[in-house]
């Protein structure tokens, strides 16, 4: 819908003998210089025009560092769409992983972002601030404890037991398991892309992570 209504309207300001206007892209950065449309290759706008159009709808988060590699970035975003927004796990849940995730990483604006579509997506605010300070939760829902443990064995000691194996096979199926590690690895990708980056969080915004 979004890309009709861009083409819409560039339709319109052709046939009224004005260029159509490039869209802002509102990207930030520190070590990245943020760009504009008018600055992009062919390439580079063809992932912003890709993430525009798409469930995301912005470019805030790791797009203005992955502009510099624009094949990789538009691959890197499609996966991580079929991941955030399609996964055979619950958003909830799907959520609970990228937090635990954006935590093992301290990357801050990846936890601004997704700790509120935790809350949103209804993940226990209790949860969240126990995972804030790096403390197991005290009450979660079996579906919650599988994948804590499932996550934080895998993130802590990059193996996985049997038992835990087991429970989070049990609790999501096999595609389910895959899916879990599926967001985990693209946000890992977009926590070094950030911390790479030193991505500043949003104005007036505060580090919420020791």
């Amino acid at each position: 819908m979004r890309s009709l209504l861009i083409s819409v309207l560039g339709a319109a300001a052709l046939a009224s003998g004005q260029a159509p206007k490039s869209p802002d892209l509102n990207l930030r950065g520190d070590r990245f210089k943020p760009l504009t449309y008018d600055q992009l290759t062919p390439e580079q706008k063809t992932l912003a025009d890709h993430v525009l159009a798409g469930e995301r709808g912005t470019l805030n988060g790791p797009y203005n560092v992955l502009l510099r590699s624009p094949e990789m970035g538009d691959l890197a975003q499609q996966f991580g769409a079929s991941m955030r927004f399609h996964s055979s796990l619950p958003r909830k849940l799907n959520e609970f992983a990228i937090i635990l995730t954006a935590r093992s990483w301290n990357s801050e604006y990846e936890w601004y972002a997704h700790k509120r579509a935790a809350l949103m997506a209804g993940l226990d605010p209790a949860i969240i601030d126990a995972v804030a300070v790096r403390a197991r939760p005290k009450a979660m829902q079996p579906d919650e404890e599988a994948l804590y443990n499932f996550a934080k064995e895998m993130l802590d000691t990059h193996q996985v037991s049997d038992a835990t194996f087991q429970a989070a096979r049990g609790r999501f199926g096999e595609r389910g398991v895959v899916d879990l590690v599926g967001v985990m690895g693209y946000y890992h990708l977009v926590s070094m892309l950030l911390n790479m980056d030193r991505y500043p969080l949003p104005e007036g915004a505060k580090p919420e992570l020791k």
